[in-house]
């Protein structure tokens, strides 16, 4: 498929509705009416009622605080950051880093205690960003959108699809969706075919099965499914008929059966061991422990950032996630990173330039280059992806970056992160053979009911 049929695949998928340290003391600093990351040496401006008198980090400079998570494992923020910095030599950015799995937790506790700190904040998944604004802990940008006439369409309609109740609490950031990683150099020496762009679920499991070879400490998994359950429901939503917000999952009772006979078979790690040992799916693949894996396409960046330090050096590759076979290829699961600003900020003017600059066209190049795709759908951004240094070579790779179907992995529901709860618990019992996959179903079914009030 060519480039542009990606990039128009694209635009379609984000028009879906549906769906993710300690830092100086501030005093109050409006940043005036400039462009994105416009802050000038004198100061970021005074805005009406501002105080001229700032905090200052580092020789004198402004501090804005953001909230990261595995920012060191991954270029996805600090290339932004750096950027802005360097636009900005008056501002200092604090990271407040977080592993991913307590992000939620250690940024819910913060804006619990209504401090200054964060100013800003990645939002990691939609449902804790409708939490945040439900509990008015998000600042509600469409008086600063529209003092500044920001042109919402470049996002083609994601902006509009991030409101809520009416209003815009965040602006897109970054677009991901799953892919399938492979290494090469394993299916090279097992003399064994790439996975295609097209290949149904059934024909992925045979090859999970082919590629599993080896014992113990050098066994080699055919593929890797990480601990999440959205390694087994996003498969079960890919075809768009379906959420994870339902009155009967009865529709995920096959998908939980191959997951389990993948498991079962010893074709990928069970579960149990990834719980216990707390084993990141990074360097599963990394350490060359897997030949495939399904995982998103933030895991590009993630890979091309590791060969670039020289972590690793072994052939990789992509293909588009395999499909049923009722459906045609190119469906795919994906979600929208938000970015936006902590309602307690007291920096909230210079906290709106670094959002609008984080999530502006030359931002979107710059994450471009780090194989990192941006809220900003174009043929230019895909382009500059596929010709980056690291990026693995070969047609085939930039075709599976194509889709025609994008289902978010996720609605955009009020109560959805109460659903996750369920949703990963159940998951969890079924996956260690606690629960049998009836009764997990059932379970789901009757807890989301009560959720949602739907008894």
């Amino acid at each position: 498929m060519r480039k542009k049929q990606a990039m128009a695949a694209f635009l379609a998928g984000v028009m879906v509705c549906g769906t993710l340290a300690a830092c100086g003391n501030k005093t109050s600093q409006g940043q005036g009416d400039q462009g994105a990351g416009g802050a000038t040496d004198s100061g970021a401006g005074n805005s009406a009622g501002g105080s001229a008198d700032s905090s200052k980090g580092t020789e004198g400079k402004q501090v804005l605080s953001v909230t990261t998570w595995d920012n060191e494992a991954t270029p996805q923020f600090q290339a932004v950051i750096d950027a802005y910095e360097e636009k900005n030599p008056n501002v200092e950015i604090k990271i407040i880093d977080t592993s991913a799995d307590e992000y939620n937790n250690s940024l819910g506790i913060s804006l619990s205690a209504a401090q200054p700190d964060p100013d800003v904040i990645w939002v990691k998944d939609m449902g804790s960003m409708l939490q945040m604004v439900d509990k008015e802990q998000l600042l509600a940008l469409d008086d600063y959108i529209a003092k500044d006439n920001l042109d919402l369409s470049i996002y083609k309609g994601a902006a509009e699809q991030l409101m809520y109740n009416g209003k815009s609490y965040s602006l897109p950031y970054r677009n991901d969706w799953y892919v399938l990683y492979y290494n090469k150099d394993l299916f090279d020496a097992a003399n064994v075919e790439y996975p295609s762009n097209d290949m149904t679920w059934e024909e992925y499991y045979e090859l999970a099965a082919k590629m599993t070879s080896g014992e113990g400490s050098s066994k080699v998994y055919g593929s890797h499914n990480h601990t999440w359950q959205a390694l087994v429901t996003n498969w079960a939503v890919q075809d768009g008929k379906h959420t994870v917000v339902e009155k009967d999952y009865g529709f995920m009772k096959s998908w939980y059966e191959d997951a389990l006979a993948l498991q079962d078979n010893g074709y990928i790690q069970d579960y149990s061991t990834l719980k216990t040992a707390n084993i990141h799916y990074s360097s599963v693949f990394k350490n060359q422990q897997c030949a495939m894996m399904p995982m998103g396409t933030w895991f590009i960046a993630t890979m091309m950032q590791s060969q670039e330090e020289g972590e690793t050096d072994f052939n990789w590759g992509i293909a588009t996630i395999p499909h049923s076979k009722d459906t045609e290829a190119g469906y795919t699961v994906g979600a929208l990173t938000p970015i936006a600003i902590s309602a307690f900020t007291d920096q909230a003017d210079l906290a709106w330039d670094f959002v609008k600059f984080a999530s502006s066209e030359e931002a979107a190049e710059i994450l471009a280059k780090q194989g990192v795709f941006t809220g900003i759908p174009s043929d230019a951004a895909l382009q500059t992806i596929a010709a980056a240094e690291r990026f693995p070579e070969g047609e085939s790779n930039v075709e599976a970056l194509s889709y025609t179907h994008y289902s978010f992995d996720r609605p955009l529901d009020p109560q959805i992160e109460e659903i996750r709860t369920v949703l990963n618990e159940v998951h969890e019992m079924i996956m260690i053979h606690s629960y049998s996959i009836d009764d997990g179903i059932a379970e789901l079914t009757e807890r989301v009911a009560e959720i949602k009030g739907w008894q």
